[in-house]
């Protein structure tokens, strides 16, 4: 039974929070009641059995544990004046608006809303994945936890600290609108890559691949397109996430250890996620607006996708996309894969002289992909002792596991070469 609740809560917290945060103009309150609903239905579903409206039966309950709160906070007559008449103090019904919380016509903007909410720049990056996923994915805390190897107490004050900050700053439950919608909805786009990014390939750990991560960013980033169908960067996002994650049963091997692109087994890519991953890239490009950054890192996944074999990349198109992209969203990380691209196109020294230009990068200090990528360039050069420094040095500075030993292996490969 337990499962059963843990499945409908996944689908539903989000709807329900989004509800009752426009009725109680609070995220960390609206939380609490959806919380309080969930605890009402582990303590009765097991004996009456799930409703058949299991999503409607938990809004009564949160919408009649905001009653109850109304209550006890305030006078019942002040507190009725301001969300609405015709409540009877004896009647556990909700007066009209608390019956739109339920209503499709409004649900889906209150989720939009609650996006832009628990993505708001105003919480540090940290804060904003934690909130995402614990309000619109609907994971416990003790699940963020072991997704991103922190403490459960870790997570708990982020939440915390996080509803703390956005009830003192006053950010308003709304969709915005104007100059500032396009930073706002930036921010909300870098958390779900974030957490799909965390998935593809972990930061640390055991694993090289978190499936249930990518699965969860690529659910947020479909509702996201759903809930705005004309924005052409949210397309962009889940055109990219899906061509990327067509690729996870291939990035691994046997052992977990991670498989490089050109050397993946690509019959084993998954075509469903390729096609739709071009789908939601046509749909991006349909919308007419110049490409944006995941447009064109999408663009640049639908190139890899396309190509039969590694040998059949073209290059040559894939760093003129990187070119692009460092246009429109300039980053040391954008310039160290366009050297990458470049090296395949025109050669490893071509693709080193761009790597050395950002050697000096502070962004880029301690970052393992850095002297992998050197290494890679150097060890085609033929500079096989320099090339065997940097993935030792790369080794040295990753956290994850399976991707310590192959860089490890191939800097002994390397040795036993020389």
């Amino acid at each position: 039974m337990h499962a059963s609740i843990d499945a409908v809560w996944r689908l539903e917290s989000a709807r329900i929070i989004a509800g009752l945060a426009r009725l109680v103009r609070d995220v960390g309150l609206a939380e609490e009641l959806a919380q309080d609903a969930l605890v009402a239905a582990l303590e009765q579903w097991p004996e009456s059995g799930v409703p058949d409206n299991p999503g409607a039966w938990l809004m009564a309950v949160g919408k009649r544990r905001a009653i109850d709160r109304i209550r006890r906070e305030q006078r019942l007559e002040t507190k009725l004046e301001e969300i609405g008449h015709g409540l009877e103090p004896e009647a556990r019904e909700a007066p009209p608006e608390f019956d739109l919380a339920v209503d499709d016509e409004h649900i889906e903007d209150d989720v939009l809303r609650l996006v832009f909410t628990a993505c708001h720049p105003v919480l540090s990056t940290q804060a904003r994945v934690a909130m995402t996923l614990r309000m619109l994915g609907g994971l416990t805390t003790e699940e963020i936890a072991r997704a991103f190897l922190t403490s459960e107490p870790t997570v708990a004050q982020r939440i915390v600290r996080a509803k703390r900050t956005l009830s003192e700053s006053g950010v308003p439950f709304e969709v915005p609108e104007g100059p500032d919608r396009a930073a706002r909805l930036s921010s909300v786009l870098e958390v779900v890559y974030l957490i799909f990014n965390e998935g593809y390939a972990a930061s640390g750990g055991d694993d090289w691949v978190r499936t249930d991560l990518c699965q969860e960013a690529l659910r947020l980033g479909r509702i996201l397109a759903h809930l705005a169908p004309a924005e052409p960067e949210v397309h962009g996002l889940v055109a990219l996430m899906e061509i990327q994650a067509s690729r996870i049963r291939a990035r691994t091997g046997p052992s977990g250890e991670p498989v490089p692109l050109h050397e993946q087994d690509r019959a084993r890519w998954d075509r469903l996620l390729i096609h739709r991953g071009f789908a939601a890239l046509l749909r991006a490009r349909e919308i007419g607006a110049p490409p944006g950054p995941y447009v064109l890192q999408a663009a640049i996944a639908a190139s890899h996708a396309q190509a039969a074999t590694a040998e059949d990349t073209d290059w040559a198109q894939i760093a003129a996309l990187y070119g692009h992209l460092a246009r429109v969203a300039p980053s040391p990380i954008v310039e160290l894969n366009r050297a990458v691209a470049v090296g395949m196109a025109d050669g490893p020294e071509a693709g080193l002289r761009l790597v050395d230009a950002i050697t000096g990068e502070p962004s880029l200090r301690g970052y393992p992909l850095l002297p992998g990528v050197r290494g890679d360039l150097l060890a085609r050069l033929g500079r096989t002792e320099e090339a065997r420094a940097e993935f030792e040095r790369a080794a040295g500075l990753t956290r994850n596991a399976p991707e310590r030993r192959v860089l490890l292996d191939r800097a002994a490969a390397l040795d036993g070469a020389r």
